[in-house]
């Protein structure tokens, strides 16, 4: 389990380490910003906004967790913690796609 959840970190880590750059791109071009958010109400672009919501709940859970294995003791009942933490992240995400 610990080998997936720090994947998961690393692979949401370097997902919006790419993203990152294009929004605040988009961001700086305020004078174009109407086109713009008439492009974002098409549903792909809603999918879009659901991984990247589903993408930083996943990298701060990610990081909890490795400040929690830097500074605290590993526990066994933390398993159940950091499968509770995926749990969370998942329904972060669903609770985030069905308010679209």
């Amino acid at each position: 389990m610990s080998k997936w959840v720090a994947l998961v970190h690393r692979v949401s880590g370097i997902a919006l380490a790419l993203f990152l750059p294009a929004h605040f791109w988009v961001l700086g071009q305020g004078l174009a910003m109407d086109a713009f958010l008439k492009w974002t109400e098409q549903p792909l672009v809603k999918f879009a906004e659901w991984g990247l919501v589903l993408l930083l709940a996943a990298h701060l859970g990610g990081g909890l967790r490795v400040l929690a294995l830097e500074f605290l003791p590993w526990l066994a009942w933390q398993k159940s913690l950091a499968a509770a933490a995926a749990a969370l992240t998942l329904a972060w995400g669903l609770a985030f796609a069905l308010a679209l």
